[in-house]
Parts: C-alpha cells; sequence; structure tokens
C-alpha cells in the first residue's frame, strides 16, 4: 500500500474525546490498548490533506471565509464519481456537522408535540435530535431475523398515515447495524413518506463506505419526486477522519425546503476556513487514500469475523455491509447491560455499548474496525479472555 494505516498516533492528552473518557477509567492503559468506541479513525489523516492545509495557511488570512466555486465544484465532482449524483452548488448548505444540521432541521420543519420516525436501533444522537427539541420520538423498530435486520414496511406505513407524524430521519447506511440499504428498499420508504406527506431526511454521511457486493443509492437520486421531497445530510469527516474540522454539505434540492432551513439557521449554520479548504483538499486530492483506507477496513472485518468465527462462537458477528463500525450480538451471553458492559470495562475494551443506540440495542456491541490492524485483534484476544473467564 502507498499509505501507512498501521502507525498509531497516541492521542491521550491531545483533546480527543474518546481518548480522554478512556484514560479517566484507567490512567494506566497499555501501550496496546485504544478506544474503538466514538466513530472516527485511529489512522493518520492523508498526507496531501496535511500538505493541502499547510500550504493554504501559509499563503492565506483566516479571516471570516465563505465557500467559493472551486469548493462547489470539488462536492459537485466527488458526488458526480462516486455516486453517479448530479447536484447543483445551489443545492449545498453548510454546517458545523450532521448532528447540529440535524437539530436545526428539526426544529424547522416541526413542531413542539410532532412525531418524528426513526428506526431503532439507531445512531443515539437522533433521538436527542427529536427529545431535546420537545417532539416525540416514534420508533419504526427494525426486524431483526437470523441475525439480519429489515424494514418493518408495514409498521412504517402505519406510523407515516398518523398526521401527528411529520418527518423521518433514515440512517442510509444504517448505524449501528451496517446495512447498506437496497434501492428497492429505499423506494418503498419514499413511496410510504411521500403518499403521506412524511419528510425523509437521509443521513447518509457513511455513503463512501462500501463493503464489497454491495451498493450505495442516495436517496435524492432514486427520481425527482424523491429528490423534492428530502434533505440529503453528507459530510467528508468520516470519509476523510476530519470531524473536528466541523463541515458537513446538506444537499436540499427543493428551493423551498431550502430558504426555511436558511432562513431559520443562518447564524448557526456555519463553516469554518480550515473546514472549507479540507473539504475541498479531501475531495480533489484524497481518493487514492480513501480507497486503500477502505481496503483496510474490509481487511480487518474479515479478520474480526474469522476470529470471532473461531474462538468466540457464543458472539454473532451482524454481516457489515456499510460503515467501518461492527455490530456484535453478544446475548447469548445471558449479561444484563450492566453486566456486560462492567465485562468490556474489565477487559480494557472501550466500545460503544449497544443499548445507547435505544430498543433492540440492548446485549450487543458497537467495534470501531478504522484503526491498526494489530491493535484491534488485540481487543479481540481480551474480550475473549474475559468471555472465558465467565465459565
Amino acid at each position: 500500500m502507498k499509505y501507512d494505516f498501521e502507525t498509531l498516533i497516541p492521542r491521550k492528552n491531545m483533546g480527543s474525546r474518546k481518548w480522554n473518557v478512556m484514560a479517566q477509567h484507567n490512567p494506566n492503559a497499555a501501550e496496546d490498548v485504544i478506544p474503538l468506541s466514538v466513530a472516527d479513525m485511529e489512522f493518520r489523516n492523508p498526507p496531501e490533506l496535511a500538505q493541502g492545509l499547510k500550504d493554504y495557511i501559509d499563503r492565506s488570512i483566516l479571516g471570516y471565509t465563505l465557500p467559493n466555486d472551486a469548493f462547489y465544484q470539488s462536492v459537485a465532482r466527488w458526488m458526480k464519481n462516486r455516486h453517479q449524483w448530479d447536484i447543483k452548488p445551489e443545492w449545498l448548505v453548510q454546517a458545523p456537522g450532521v448532528v447540529n444540521a440535524l437539530f436545526g432541521i428539526v426544529k424547522t420543519f416541526t413542531e413542539p408535540g410532532d412525531g418524528i420516525i426513526i428506526m431503532q436501533p439507531v445512531y443515539y444522537p437522533f433521538s436527542a435530535a427529536i427529545t431535546q427539541n420537545g417532539r416525540e420520538l416514534v420508533n419504526n423498530a427494525l426486524i431483526y431475523e437470523d441475525y439480519a435486520y429489515r424494514i418493518d414496511f408495514d409498521d412504517l406505513e402505519k406510523k407515516a398515515k398518523d398526521p401527528k407524524n411529520k418527518m423521518l430521519i433514515l440512517c442510509s447506511h444504517h448505524n449501528p447495524i451496517g446495512r447498506v440499504w437496497t434501492r428497492e428498499e429505499l423506494e418503498k420508504v419514499g413511496r410510504i413518506c411521500i403518499d403521506n406527506n412524511v419528510l425523509v431526511v437521509s443521513d447518509e454521511i457513511h455513503f463512501d463506505f462500501i463493503l464489497t457486493g454491495h451498493k450505495h443509492t442516495v436517496f435524492a437520486n432514486i427520481s425527482e419526486e424523491f429528490a423534492q421531497h428530502c434533505i440529503i445530510c453528507t459530510a467528508p469527516s468520516k470519509t476523510f477522519n476530519i470531524a473536528g474540522l466541523k463541515i458537513s454539505n446538506i444537499v436540499i434540492p427543493n428551493d423551498h425546503l431550502r430558504k426555511q432551513l436558511l432562513e431559520k439557521n443562518q447564524r448557526d449554520f456555519a463553516s469554518n476556513a480550515l473546514g472549507i479548504q479540507a473539504c475541498r483538499i479531501c475531495y480533489d486530492d484524497c481518493g487514492a487514500w480513501k480507497d486503500e483506507m477502505l481496503c483496510m477496513i474490509e481487511y480487518n472485518y474479515q479478520q474480526v469475523k474469522k476470529f470471532v468465527e473461531e474462538k468466540l462462537p457464543q458472539i454473532k458477528v451482524i454481516e457489515l455491509q456499510g460503515t467501518y463500525l461492527l455490530w456484535l450480538d453478544c446475548t447469548a451471553l445471558g449479561l444484563s447491560d450492566e453486566e456486560l458492559e462492567k465485562l468490556t470495562l474489565g477487559a480494557d475494551l472501550y466500545l460503544d455499548e449497544g443499548y445507547l443506540f435505544g430498543p433492540g440495542g440492548s446485549g450487543f456491541e458497537r467495534i470501531n474496525l478504522a484503526c491498526p490492524t494489530r491493535y484491534l485483534m488485540a481487543a479481540m484476544e481480551r474480550f475473549q479472555k474475559a468471555i472465558s473467564a465467565l465459565k
């Protein structure tokens, strides 16, 4: 490989949230212990990005900054070349992050007391964006059978027909379960929502992480009708590990929806000079890094899957189709959520506990695969040792 995905940069005392949490629990953690929880990577950023930002700082002033034509062209090229999606510059709205955008979207297009549908278990900030804004969380629970997930379309239709339910926040790809929804599934979701005047907000931040044999379909790219009935949330932050630079691109083909969002969130939906430049540099110059990185994710997935199948038969690996977040079914251990969390922390495993993702997550663990392989496998060895000690 051209790029280095095996050298770890320890982030203790560097401001990393998940490293700080780990240090608070165990200040003396061994050198091979890293947090595998929050979804940012333990890979070095692309060298082209580092050099590009240095060059920009050397020749610029970091004053108030807006995206320019080069920025919009970069985003449009990426969407066209990587996702076969033709977008117009005027469709783009910048926000500090997708979660920030979701809070603003909920406040703009719903009223207190309105219902917002999500498919749990799902990325937990969805719940926060709903409940912290005084809206009602409506769970269209995913169906889990034979260690695989599917959408409950009958339940979705029933809930979409309730006039109090105004919005669906869709996770595509779905975090934490790792599903890449097929075009046919998305068409069903869209038809139900359009027929019942439910606005679709599709969080597609993981759309660049597509494993072999799967294909991402941008919800807005299905048809013009779908495009006019949705808001698509994207960002370079997951793809290139730049969450700290606070840049996301919210794509809204519908002029009326876009104007509404901007009118109510103009002050909050601001981007910064380095985030804007990082997005442009990544989309222009870091595609090769992204492709190699995805090969590493797939390799790590196969290594963990093999390890679990051979040494931890009690645990079931849910097939990973997209994202770099692996969902493990630990329910056969017969532990409560508290007992499972105590087990993992006792083994110096810093994962995202399944219960965080809502009903249906109890007894599961989410593990971040975006790290050097040897640290990931050291964590799996500790997991095996801890589970063996239960006998």
